[in-house]
């Protein structure tokens, strides 16, 4: 008889990031299949019968000097698995329109209602970035735009943009298990003018957006900058994130360099969401 028990990890981290984003990522790569971040490091989950009680030795992370990361381990029974998932994974609400839930969560009654499952993929609406990025796209027209979400994890983003009035969502992710949940967010929210695509910047050759929304880490916002910059039509907009604050002026420079002028951002623990306007 085949065993659908689970296997929980708990993990505790310091420093909390970027420390954090890299042991999921790592742990998605050997198998883990649903995370769950906490106020003091994550919570990782495996179906038992993927899982070895070696796994954890290619997680590179947990070896690295400059973290400290300890972890416990149980085993759920398969008839506590939903109930130790919804204890877990609370909904997340964004100023007074948007919520972010699971399909277990209730309806609530807000202008934005976003249901997601989020797996292995970032961006459930937990961390600062994605939270401050909904505080722009909330804050911004999105009427009638066409809209790229660049490391787009959950959709969550691409989501809400569509929500919000813009006529055409892309949505890419270099990663294949978020390419395939965003699909699956994505048809749960029953918006078809999302188009979801796996892959990186290379996609982009000969695009235009109106709004660009990307929200991945500094070194790779430093490099796609340029690309960010070409595939944006007049008056077009670019939301970063995903770099600390004092991050904000290394990136606001590379923005210059392509035209790219500094609106405004938003700060919350040391992560920045900053907004961009291409010059005419």
């Amino acid at each position: 008889m085949q065993n659908n028990n689970y296997i929980e990890y708990t993990f505790t981290v310091s420093p909390l990031q970027p420390a954090t984003d890299i042991l999921i990522a790592q742990l998605g790569e050997v198998g883990f299949e649903s995370f769950v971040e906490t106020e003091v490091g994550a919570l990782a989950y495996i179906k038992k019968e993927d899982w070895s009680d070696d796994m954890l030795t290619s997680i590179q992370i947990l070896s690295n000097p400059n973290f400290t990361i300890d972890y416990e381990v149980v085993e759920i029974e398969q008839e506590n698995w939903n109930a130790t998932w919804e204890q877990n994974f609370n909904p997340i609400q964004v100023g007074d329109a948007c919520v972010v839930r699971a399909p277990f969560h209730e309806k609530p009654d807000v202008t934005y209602d976003i249901v997601i499952e989020p797996k292995m993929s970032f961006g459930t609406g937990h961390h600062e970035t994605t939270y401050m990025m909904m505080q722009h796209i909330l804050n911004h027209d999105f009427t009638g735009k066409s809209v790229l979400d660049m490391g787009s994890g959950t959709g969550v983003l691409a989501i809400l943009a569509a929500m919000k009035g813009a006529s055409a969502v892309e949505a890419i992710d270099i990663d294949n298990w978020c390419y395939l949940n965003a699909l699956e967010n994505v048809e749960r929210n029953q918006h078809p003018e999302i188009k979801v695509y796996e892959g990186d910047a290379t996609l982009l050759e000969g695009k235009k957006y109106d709004i660009i929304i990307a929200n991945i880490n500094r070194n790779i916002l430093l490099e796609d900058i340029p690309t960010y910059a070409k595939c944006l039509n007049k008056n077009g907009v670019l939301f970063l994130s995903g770099f600390y604050t004092e991050d904000m002026s290394t990136i606001s420079e590379r923005c210059s360099q392509f035209n790219l002028q500094y609106e405004s951002n938003i700060e919350n623990n040391n992560w920045v969401a900053v907004k961009y306007r291409i010059l005419p």
